[in-house]
Order: C-alpha cells, then structure tokens, then sequence
C-alpha cells in the first residue's frame, strides 16, 4: 500500500536502469510522494512517456507519470542514483552516473554480484557510493509494464567501507524513504556482508541452473548435484573469508534451509536470459569468485569449471546455437 501519510522531506532519485528491478523500485517511491526521474530507452522509455509506468503486482496494480528520460544531463539534481542495470550494461550506464552524481548526492547500487561499488567507484567519488542488495521477483512484461510474482520487495544497503559500527545518517534517511514507500528496507552498517551472504549463494545457483540449462528442482534432487552446488556454496565462502568478510558461520546452513524452500522450479535470471539468447552475467557472478579465488589463493574448482563452460555465451547465444 502506498504511504500518503509520509511527511518527513520527499528525496530526488534517479533509477539508472528502469527495467524490471529498478523500474518497480522507482515507481513505489514515485507513488510515495518522492521525486523520481527514470533513465530508459527504446520502447520502454516511449511506453512510459506515453501511458507512465505500470505494475502490477498482488500488492496492488497502480500507474505512475514519473519523468523519463534517455540523456542523462537532463536528469537535474538528485539525493540518490539507484544504479540497477544488468552488470553487463555497466559500460553505458556508469558514465550516466558520472553525469548525475554531483557533490551532494550518492551513488546506490542494487547489481547483482560483489564487484559493482569497485566499478562504481571509478566514475564516482567512491566515499558517495553505497552498496546493496535486494530481493524481488519482478519481470517486464511489455514496455511501460513492470509484474511483480509474490510479495518480496526487500533492500539492504549501507556504507561499504566497514569502518563504523552504526548506520550512517544518509543510509538512514534512504532506509526512511524506502519504508515510506513501502519498501521493505534494512539499513547496515556494513554492506559488504549481506551482500556477499547473497553472492555465496547467488553464484553457485545461476552458474548450476545455466550450465545445466535446469531450474534449481533437477539439480537439487540429484545427490551428486547437490552435493556439488553445496560445494560450490563452501568454495564462494571461504574466498570471502579470505577477503575479510564477515559472513555467519551458519551462512551455508542458510542457504541449504532457503534451496530447501523454494519452488523447484526456481530459475536463476542468468538462465532465462542464456534460453533467450541474451548477454549473461558471468563475470560478476561466477567470473567474479574465480578472479577473487585466484587473487587470495582459495581454490575454487566447481566455480572455476563452470565458468569456463559458460563464458562462451556472455555477450549472448544466436538462435542457431541455443540448446
């Protein structure tokens, strides 16, 4: 439900990257009363100027008139960019950023993976950008149509450099508009622990699910399979313990409880777009834990194995070649 009780100061945000994630994001703090500009192109972005952005969603269908726009030096001042293209979209969407994040606002990015504040931080001033993570299921259904499956709107975000035991004030002040709006918002202190508690078990599962072209259902009833996927759980750990990442020592067992409660038919995002024909993304996933492996000497064979056969389709399989 929407929050037109909210009173405290409304926030000027940008969504760099409108689409399914951000787009839905965008559009609730829209509807709360904030001030939301939407960075889109092609279809979508004309779909959106003509008709505004639809969700739907078991929450509630709504539609909202948010501005749209394609350049970012029409965007203005904002608060907070919300960087939540697809990693692979990073080369066209980090100069937007560098264009839109002055002095006085920060830098939040949602990406999949536990590179995207590094990548960031090479266009932004990196003691502007937060790191985060969420957990939605949402798809772009048509332009201007973002659906929402289930309830599951949740961020977590914080600072980066994990170097003060309490949430800092800006986090703060993003957690209170994400709440007023209807986001389910969890401010840290440190981000880089939910965000690598995630990648522990997001790695593992989309590089499994793409390699074997299977939802999670297949491959988890298999004894080898999932003895395996567990493995390549402990490998995604140990190299953030290696990197000084203080994960729960439970963090695997969690992950074993969650595999054990979702629907079988579960598929990875990285497997919907390596069925379409899409660009994939191995490199923050899978590519990522093997290059932060090699770099602190923690072996990492499974993740190693099946990024090697999996690389072949990052920038997207032809027609032709599809399984």
């Amino acid at each position: 439900m929407s929050n037109s009780n909210y009173t405290a100061d409304p926030m000027r945000f940008c969504i760099v990257g409108s689409g399914a994630v951000g787009g839905y994001y965008g559009a609730k703090l829209a509807r709360a009363g904030h001030t939301v500009t939407l960075v889109a192109r092609g279809a979508h972005l004309t779909a959106i100027r003509e008709h505004g952005l639809t969700v739907k969603s078991q929450l509630g269908d709504f539609t909202v008139h948010a501005p749209v726009e394609d350049r970012a030096e029409n965007v203005g001042v904002v608060d907070v960019a919300i960087l939540a293209v697809k990693t692979y979209s990073n080369p066209e969407a980090l100069p937007l950023l560098k264009a839109i994040v002055g002095d006085q606002a920060v830098a939040l990015t949602l990406q999949n993976g536990v590179d995207s504040v590094d990548e960031v931080a090479t266009v932004v001033d990196r003691r502007r950008v937060l790191g985060g993570t969420t957990y939605v299921a949402a798809a772009l259904v048509q332009p201007g149509v973002i659906e929402q499956t289930g309830t599951h709107r949740h961020i977590v975000f914080g600072e980066m450099a994990g170097e003060t035991p309490a949430v800092s004030e800006r986090v703060r002040e993003i957690g209170e508009a994400f709440k007023s709006a209807d986001i389910v918002s969890e401010a840290v202190a440190d981000a880089r622990v939910p965000i690598w508690e995630k990648f522990c078990y997001l790695a593992p599962f989309a590089a499994f699910t793409g390699a074997a072209r299977v939802p999670i259902g297949p491959i988890w009833s298999d004894w080898t399979s999932r003895r395996m996927l567990i493995a390549a759980f402990r490998e995604v750990e140990a190299v953030a313990r290696a990197e000084h990442v203080a994960v729960s020592e439970d963090a695997v067992e969690r992950i074993i409880a969650y595999v054990d409660s979702i629907p079988p038919t579960t598929r990875s995002s990285l497997l919907t777009d390596l069925q379409q024909g899409k660009p994939i993304e191995i490199e923050a996933l899978a590519g990522a834990v093997v290059r932060r492996g090699a770099k602190q000497q923690v072996p990492t064979p499974i993740m190693s194995a099946l990024y090697a056969v999996l690389k072949p389709h990052t920038r997207g399989t032809p027609p032709n070649l599809r399984i």
